[in-house]
């Protein structure tokens, strides 16, 4: 227990355990500083779970980036805290995140949640733009209204205003899984694109599909006619 407590560095109620690699938090960082904790940080490890913050009781901020978190992270009630950055994560359902976080986090008003597929940032994901990211920002401000600062930017009173008018329509949905689109194929094969009905695309099986149609083509204005002479036809 000397040798870890000598790699953790203090500032009174700040406690840093940085770029150790630990795949959990240590149980002598809750046993020995969870009751005067205030700020902790605990990026650049390898973290999965944060299981064992349950003994950071006082705990007001929370600095956990690049970690391996996922979508099954799981808080306890920390009543206090008001900063939470999760960058650098792997974190992509954003909903589900944001239910938790206004469950056990009630104070929270600080959150950064840039690197992650969640955060729709441009200079991380570059098939994004920020329409993209305005829609979230607007979805996580519905979700989290008490919200000061998101990301890198201060929350504006007009972001709030749009976000309680629209915020509820901005959640990104995801298309489904490929394995789901190849259902209609055979052998998880997806069938080639045709516009005829799913039961007559199949040649041996082929019947003819009859229907009225509401437009007649009379030629007129088509720009395809003017460059066919005569003798072509």
């Amino acid at each position: 227990m000397a040798n870890n407590e000598s790699l953790v560095a203090l500032n009174g109620t700040q406690i840093s355990y940085i770029g150790h690699d630990c795949k959990e938090i240590p149980e002598f960082l809750g046993e020995t500083y969870g009751q005067f904790a205030r700020r902790l940080d605990l990026s650049f490890n390898q973290l999965r779970s944060l299981a064992g913050l349950k003994m950071f009781t006082e705990l007001e901020e929370l600095i956990v980036d690049n970690n391996l978190l996922g979508n099954d992270l799981q808080l306890p009630r920390l009543p206090n805290l008001h900063t939470l950055t999760l960058n650098k994560n792997h974190l992509t359902d954003i909903e589900a995140l944001l239910e938790h976080l206004a469950d056990v986090t009630p104070s929270l008003e600080y959150l950064s949640l840039l690197g992650n597929e969640a955060c729709p940032n441009q200079l991380v994901s570059p098939d994004k733009d920020e329409d993209d990211y305005q829609r979230y920002r607007y979805f996580v401000l519905y979700k989290l209204p008490q919200l000061k600062f998101l990301d890198t930017r201060k929350v504006t009173k007009r972001e709030v205003m749009e976000a309680q008018e629209r915020g509820a329509f901005m959640k990104v949905v995801k298309p489904k899984p490929e394995a789901s689109l190849n259902e209609a194929g055979s052998e998880g094969h997806p069938l080639p694109y045709s516009p005829l009905p799913q039961g007559s695309r199949d040649p041996m099986t082929h019947k003819g599909v009859f229907a009225k149609c509401r437009y007649i083509y009379y030629g007129k204005h088509s720009e395809g006619n003017r460059f066919i002479r005569n003798d072509q036809l």
